[in-house]
C-alpha cells in the first residue's frame, strides 16, 4: 500500500478539472453536479468553485454546508473528500481564485452581479490509485 500525504493529494486533485460536488437537498436526498475547481486547490485539501447565488446548491450548502467532492483522473486515480462548504461572498477574495476562463460563465468578471465562491474545507480524503488507496489525516 501506497501512502500520500495530504499535500502529494491536492496536487493531483488541482490537475483533475471537475469535481462532481454533492449536497444534501431539502427532501434529504443527495444532489451531485460536475463543478470546475480550476485548478484551485491548496495544500491543505480546501478547493473552490465559483456558481450563481440562487443556484439550489447554494440553497443546500446554507442549510446544511456537509458536502462530498469526487474526483477522477487518469490511471485509475480517484479521489473522494468529505468536507464542509463556505459560501464567500467577499469579491476580494474571489480575486484570489480567479481565472480568465471563468469569464465565460461570468461575463463581469469578479463584479458579476449574483456569483457566490463556495470553499470545500476537507475533513476526510480517501483516494485510489490502480490496486492502492488509502486514506489521509486532514
Amino acid at each position: 500500500m501506497s501512502f500520500k500525504s495530504l499535500s502529494e493529494l491536492a496536487h493531483q486533485m488541482a490537475e483533475i478539472d471537475v469535481a462532481m460536488l454533492s449536497t444534501h437537498t431539502e427532501g434529504g436526498n443527495i444532489a451531485s453536479r460536475p463543478m470546475s475547481n480550476n485548478s484551485e486547490v491548496d495544500d491543505n485539501g480546501d478547493s473552490y468553485y465559483f456558481t450563481w447565488e440562487d443556484s439550489r446548491m447554494v440553497a443546500d450548502i446554507e442549510a446544511n454546508p456537509s458536502v462530498s467532492l469526487a474526483f477522477q483522473g487518469g490511471k485509475r486515480f480517484m479521489v473522494a473528500i468529505e468536507g464542509q462548504a463556505e459560501l464567500v461572498r467577499d469579491k476580494g477574495r474571489f480575486q484570489q481564485y480567479w481565472k480568465p476562463e471563468l469569464d465565460d460563465w461570468f461575463e463581469q468578471g469578479v463584479e458579476t452581479p449574483g456569483v457566490v465562491m463556495i470553499k470545500v474545507h476537507a475533513t476526510r480524503a480517501h483516494y485510489w490509485s490502480g490496486e492502492e488507496g488509502g486514506e489521509v489525516a486532514v
